[in-house]
């Protein structure tokens, strides 16, 4: 594996240190200093925020950094991406917003849209003029997606949607939807679906706030009682949404990025450990910690490089192997061990949330240990991904258990 980049690659980092060097200042105190309480992250304020910072990532240049250019991207290379999320996470600043759009329904609208489509929705997706959600999940079909039951009926020129889905991230803002459906009910269940794309301000879609664990309410139930959908809304073929919805999402974000982050938290949390102190003495001073803090540091290394193989086979072309799925649930894994052992080594200071004085950081630990828990099972549970891992990774036969 060669680990240097091109002088192409090395010119684009500095032209994002760069920028960097002069935006970093513009963010906001509370962002660059945990000691100063920001704005809670359901917030409208926290949202404003977000698009605010988008939109300097946008004019500069950094958002779609590998799209074409013709659809509002960058037209760069792969690697040039991973410089970016490189360097992005190296200064702590927030990336774009309108995740679902960028990571999810525009992917899929390249990969598998009409020219029509592409250049209707791509550039407001970029710019986040238009701010995106995903239907896929529901009340009975989580883990389970090819379970789903919302139905579609074919009226000709559209269709006719009724069901529920949940988990809907954003959609009390969002605009549209990239929305999968059953449309014949007959077929085997990875075989009757379709996907696609539903306007958020239709008449009989209903979206109702779910809170969760942290307190917080970025999720949603959205209901949809008899909602009209042109066929011209549809991507790919009928019956094929469930092939469709896998397909480009295999490439998951870049676990250079992710390491990284992981790597900022760990420093954080060698930070706090050194101001807490048992018998007197800071934590980092306890050869306990000291040795689970330095397995950390493996495991985040680990992290590091099996995602660099994961990435030098998407540059030779190669479709996503073992290893994109190893990192997926690892990385999973790591961040809930991470979370437990901060509020494990907080002591009695990790009861405290949000809006008691003596919380440490505003209970922003707390935060993470409480949401760590809905990853978890945000893309399948850990124990799916491991039967995953050995069905498609490792060739075993599936469990009859």
């Amino acid at each position: 594996m060669d680990f240097a980049y091109s002088a192409q690659e090395e010119a684009f980092r500095k032209e994002v240190r760069d920028w960097l060097d002069i935006h970093v200042k513009e963010l906001p105190t509370w962002w660059r200093n945990p000691d100063v309480a920001g704005p809670e992250i359901d917030s409208q304020e926290y949202h404003d925020f977000s698009l605010l910072w988008h939109k300097k990532l946008y004019d500069a240049g950094f958002v779609g950094i590998a799209w074409p250019k013709e659809y509002g991207g960058r037209g760069a290379t792969i690697l040039e991406q991973t410089v970016y999320n490189e360097e992005m996470a190296k200064a702590r600043v927030p990336g774009p917003s309108n995740g679902l759009g960028i990571g999810w329904a525009g992917p899929t609208i390249m990969g598998y849209g009409t020219e029509e489509q592409k250049k209707r929705f791509l550039p407001k997706i970029l710019s986040a003029e238009e701010w995106w959600c995903q239907g896929f999940s529901e009340p009975g079909a989580g883990s389970d997606l090819a379970s789903l039951q919302t139905r579609a009926v074919d009226m000709g020129d559209h269709y006719v949607v009724n069901g529920q889905k949940v988990w809907t991230t954003g959609g009390h803002r969002a605009d549209w939807a990239i929305l999968l459906v059953r449309t014949d009910p007959s077929a085997p269940k990875h075989r009757g679906l379709t996907y696609l794309l539903l306007d958020m301000h239709s008449p009989g879609v209903t979206v109702r706030p779910l809170r969760q664990i942290t307190g917080h309410a970025e999720f949603n139930e959205t209901f949809l009682d008899n909602v009209k959908i042109p066929k011209s809304m549809q991507i790919g073929e009928t019956n094929r949404g469930w092939y469709i919805a896998v397909g480009p999402l295999a490439f998951e974000r870049s676990a250079l990025a992710s390491s990284i982050g992981r790597e900022n938290t760990l420093k954080d949390m060698i930070a706090e450990a050194r101001k807490l102190k048992k018998n007197g003495r800071p934590l980092t001073e306890d050869p306990v910690v000291r040795q689970r803090l330095a397995q950390f540091l493996i495991e985040i290394d680990v992290l590091k490089y099996t995602g660099l193989r994961s990435l030098t086979g998407q540059l030779r072309g190669q479709k996503p192997g073992p290893e994109t799925l190893v990192v997926n649930l690892f990385n999973t894994e790591l961040g809930l061990r991470l979370a437990d052992y901060m509020i494990e080594l907080e002591g009695p200071y990790g009861q405290l949330m949000r809006g008691s004085k003596y919380a440490i950081n505003h209970g922003s630990w707390q935060y993470s240990f409480l949401s760590s828990r809905g990853t978890a099972i945000a893309s399948g549970t850990l124990e799916i991904k491991r039967n995953v891992i050995a069905e498609r990774g490792l060739g075993l036969p599936r469990s009859t258990r």
